[in-house]
């Protein structure tokens, strides 16, 4: 295993060398490569999705590289090395663990782990609540996580019914918004809504990835069941197209 590492590390250096590397490679910096490490975490969350494994292998190679990649840059920009990151994480770990690596004992539940994390947070100068949750997040997925931080210092209601409401509330803000205030209507009524998916323990990102799945599904079977005259018809016949399909998955489970 480290000689594969080794060898991955050889050939980034060498990708990246001025006179003999590769005229891509040397051009890139972290601002151009972040997008495509971006799109790799998301295709490794794709293999998964998918159970397919020998994909998920190439794609966990993949996002390796994106690891190196990065590494190299700073090292070169003497920052740090990809030592450096690897040591970074196994002092982390070991940190986040002290009930495997040290002497309290005891289970890691939800609760010890975030103080855990809230603590590094603080070592490193981080004192805002909400300081820390990344910006290029996904935005469903960081209102999520910002709703968590703040649930963590009393900021949240105590069962389903008070953020359920105020997703009524904002749905009716939203039908009733100016032209010019839609957007930010919307914007309330998506980030009410991850909320009370929250209040059920349920991961919104999750669910939602889900309900894309299982519409992308039944949308195929219209098609099919159209024959291939799908988008001709009228949005009833549609409609009977979507129940049937709906009635064909019942039957089946």
């Amino acid at each position: 295993m480290p000689h594969q590492i080794d060898r991955l590390l050889r050939i980034m250096a060498r990708l990246r060398d001025p006179e003999h590397g590769c005229e891509w490679d040397t051009a890139q910096s972290f601002s151009t490569i972040s997008p495509y490490t971006i799109e790799e975490a998301y295709e490794v969350a794709d293999a998964i999705e998918r159970s397919d494994m020998d994909d998920l292998q190439g794609e966990l190679g993949d996002l390796l590289l994106q690891v190196v990649f990065h590494a190299r840059m700073a090292e070169e920009a003497g920052h740090f090395a990809f030592t450096d990151v690897v040591r970074n994480i196994a002092d982390k770990m070991e940190a986040r663990h002290p009930h495997i690596f040290g002497d309290e004992g005891g289970v890691m539940e939800e609760a010890r782990w975030e103080d855990l994390k809230a603590t590094e947070r603080e070592a490193a100068g981080v004192r805002g609540a909400l300081d820390g949750v990344a910006l290029a997040l996904p935005a469903l997925l960081r209102a999520q996580k910002l709703q968590k931080r703040a649930a963590r210092h009393g900021f949240d209601w105590p069962d389903p019914t008070g953020p359920r409401d105020k997703v009524f509330e904002e749905i009716q803000e939203l039908a009733e918004a100016s032209p010019g205030d839609i957007k930010e209507e919307a914007g309330d009524f998506l980030f009410a809504a991850v909320n009370l998916v929250r209040a059920y323990g349920i991961d919104a990102e999750t669910a939602l990835r889900t309900a894309n799945t299982k519409f992308e599904r039944r949308f195929r079977a219209m098609e099919d069941l159209a024959n291939g005259d799908f988008a001709n018809r009228k949005l009833d016949a549609q409609e009977e197209l979507w129940q049937e399909v709906k009635r064909r998955e019942k039957a089946v489970s």
